[in-house]
């Protein structure tokens, strides 16, 4: 179990104020827009993230009383797990706004890719946590490579190309990590500016559109780029100090869509200001480099590829769902971590940041105590 002494307050604390801001946030876009006013029970989608969380909590703590070389000698399983998760989502999975990548659980809907994110993550950590001497030869860059490739092609046939770029974005986080000789990187890149062009041809019409779109929002102005207009207008509107909780217009007044998950950052943006945003991203900052402080002073390989895999994936998450409410990257659909209504996301989120936690508590000790 983890000990209070060692416990590491700089993850848990942003953590938790990520996630109590999400459930406000939840609240204010959605519930209460409503025109008959928030909903009772498990109806209440505030609700339902307020329970995610409790969920999310408990796991959290759990997985920081868990030796994380426990998830390391266990990589196989949570591999073939992760197969097997995206295999019967693909076979079972009904389009869900153009998407099949959830389950449906009846009152609630499960998104298995979310989970499996975190599973990569030790996958790699385990594959390329070898000696230094051992990444001169390509065996365990190809390996991790082979490894990932399914996951990503499984990920991409559920047409969720946003969870896909994530999981290649933990692949190339964990290699640059783990010190792969840059030989190796450099024939990779080639290969991949090869295939660019056919890659391109192999998207569905609504990526290749969104890409488009993005290059000319211009072309449907009240169609396609309707939403990333209303979240332009959301964030501008703002200013520096917010029109106060729940009283945004754009969300209040509908006029931007699914506000409460891909482009709730633009819903806070109009209600806390540009100073609500920068204490919003500094809250993500302390994390994200709290988790690389956690990597560089880990005791093992295993441990600095668990805790930098986590900062990457959270850092690259959070860097496209911003990036996209500010209209700077096309919309992948990848929410705002902890603070995007869904389940699946929050709690896997606090599965990742619980496996941090056992990494930081059975890290070295800092040579400055105050770190």
């Amino acid at each position: 179990m983890f000990s209070l002494r060692r416990f590491d307050w700089l993850i848990f604390f942003p953590m938790v104020a990520i996630t109590a801001i999400g459930v406000a946030m939840v609240y204010s876009a959605f519930e209460a827009s409503l025109p008959g006013g928030p909903r009772p029970g498990l109806d209440n989608f505030a609700l339902r993230q307020l329970l995610f969380s409790g969920i999310g909590l408990v796991v959290y703590l759990v997985a920081a009383g868990l030796d994380y070389h426990i998830w390391i000698a266990s990589y196989r399983w949570l591999y073939l797990l992760v197969i097997l998760m995206l295999l019967v989502t693909l076979a079972m999975a009904d389009p869900t706004f153009g998407t099949r990548a959830w389950l449906n659980l009846g009152i609630f809907g499960i998104q298995l890719s979310e989970l499996g994110r975190v599973f990569m993550i030790i996958v790699m950590a385990r594959v390329l946590g070898v000696e230094g001497h051992k990444l001169e030869g390509a065996g365990p860059f190809l390996v991790s490579g082979l490894l990932i490739a399914p996951t990503i092609v499984l990920i991409y046939l559920q047409v969720d190309f946003g969870m896909a770029l994530m999981l290649g974005t933990v692949w190339l986080g964990a290699v640059f990590l783990a010190g792969v000789r840059w030989r190796h990187l450099a024939t990779v890149a080639m290969g991949a500016a090869a295939i660019v062009p056919l890659g391109w041809f192999q998207l569905e019409e609504y990526m290749r559109g969104r890409v488009y779109h993005f290059l000319y929002p211009g072309l449907d102005p009240s169609g396609a780029t309707y939403n990333v207009n209303q979240a332009l207008i959301s964030i501008g509107s703002g200013g520096w100090w917010g029109k106060g909780f729940a009283q945004g217009t754009q969300s209040q007044l509908h006029f931007l869509r699914v506000r409460h998950t891909d482009f709730i950052f633009s819903v806070y943006c109009e209600e806390f200001g540009f100073i609500g945003a920068m204490l919003l991203i500094l809250l993500f900052a302390v994390l994200i480099f709290r988790l690389i402080r956690v990597a560089d002073s880990s005791r093992d390989r295993y441990g600095r590829l668990i805790a930098g895999g986590v900062a990457v994936s959270l850092f690259a998450q959070t860097f496209i769902n911003l990036a996209i409410n500010a209209n700077i990257m096309p919309v992948t659909g990848l929410p705002l971590p902890m603070i995007s209504y869904g389940g699946s996301s929050l709690i896997s989120s606090m599965l990742a940041l619980g496996i941090a936690q056992s990494v930081s508590q059975r890290r070295r000790p800092p040579d400055n105590p105050l770190l």
